[in-house]
């Protein structure tokens, strides 16, 4: 019976952090006994910072300090790895070898290792980060365990979202989420784009639900201004739960959520992370294949299609992608 579990990694910012999400709840949903401590090799990792309560409930403890593979001389034969503590499963997620020999070293007596660093030298290892953690969760788990939507286990954040985004009667509006940001402009599909397929929400019966980050306030403001019957659910709080915000609050949100439309970008993992059916606008074939959402439901539109910049993506293409990820929800 596992009863303790390590996951090694080498850290995490938040893009990854996002990205691990799906994987932790459903290595949660097959251990849901285990005490499961987190690695990160490095020294950092959000699952200690901003995605702490998050991850409440799914990680039971963060391991920075003391010799973790980090090092080169960490391999050597004398030094103890982790303090010396072993685990009934070690999962490896990270692919140089030498620092899975470390890992390796944490394995209690008849315990499993598995190894991303092993599984990467043989055919037919996927190019997908969210692919490679389920590969590796469902060869921990004898195949039955898979990446699931996050649920967040703080009460508060339902509580949150069902006032912010409160359940649509018989023949109401459905809610589906637009997240027009990016960490760089050329992952932006234009505002002025989302701002009309807003319209197309609104005039369809739908209600448009914008997220926006604390530095978008002008796109935001400009969002407000074009298109006033929209929701800006994080930022019009008419809920009694402020400690709820952030990263835990677009999570919540996403699970009221029928689908949603988001760049290449932490909101649009975020969004994933929470169950929303999500449409991924990409700039590229390489980043799509690599850094995939892990929706439980998705659609992937790749400007690179269409011409050399994410304004290349046509409205129209859009929003047929987005009908048929909606008809798929009813």
């Amino acid at each position: 019976m596992v009863q303790t579990i390590l996951i090694y990694s080498m850290g995490e910012v938040i893009g990854d952090g996002l990205i691990k999400l799906p994987f932790i709840a459903g290595l949660r949903a097959a251990f849901p006994q285990a005490r499961i401590t987190w690695c990160a090799a490095k020294g950092e990792t959000v699952y200690a910072g901003p995605l702490k309560g998050v991850v409440a409930g799914y990680v039971d403890e963060i391991l920075t300090d003391g010799p973790t593979g980090d090092a080169p001389l960490d391999v050597l034969p004398w030094v103890k790895p982790f303090g010396g503590r072993t685990f009934d499963l070690v999962i490896d997620t990270q692919e140089n070898l030498r620092r899975s020999l470390v890992a390796r070293r944490a394995v209690a007596n008849g315990g499993s290792f598995v190894s991303a660093a092993a599984q990467a030298r043989k055919p037919g290892w996927p190019a997908a980060v969210v692919e490679r953690l389920a590969r590796l969760l469902a060869l921990a788990t004898d195949g039955t365990g898979a990446p699931r939507p996050l649920t967040l286990t703080d009460p508060a954040a339902a509580d949150a979202a069902r006032a912010l985004l409160p359940t649509a009667r018989l023949g109401g509006p459905v809610y589906v989420g637009l997240a027009p940001g990016a960490g760089g402009q050329d992952k932006r599909w234009p505002l002025e784009r989302y701002l009309e397929l807003a319209r197309c929400i609104e005039a369809s019966g739908r209600k448009a639900v914008f997220f926006f980050g604390p530095d978008e306030a002008a796109d935001a403001q400009a969002a407000r201004e074009a298109v006033p019957e929209a929701l800006f659910p994080e930022k019009d709080r008419t809920d009694g739960f402020p400690q709820v915000k952030g990263p835990m609050l677009a999570i919540a949100l996403a699970g009221r959520l029928t689908a949603a439309v988001a760049n290449d970008a932490g909101p649009g993992h975020m969004l994933a992370a929470g169950g929303a059916p999500l449409l991924s606008l990409q700039k590229t074939h390489r980043k799509a294949v690599k850094f995939r959402p892990a929706a439980r439901r998705l659609e992937l539109l790749v400007a690179e299609d269409y011409g050399q910049d994410m304004a290349a993506l046509p409205l129209d293409v859009v929003e047929a992608a987005l009908q048929r990820l909606i008809a798929g929800a009813s």
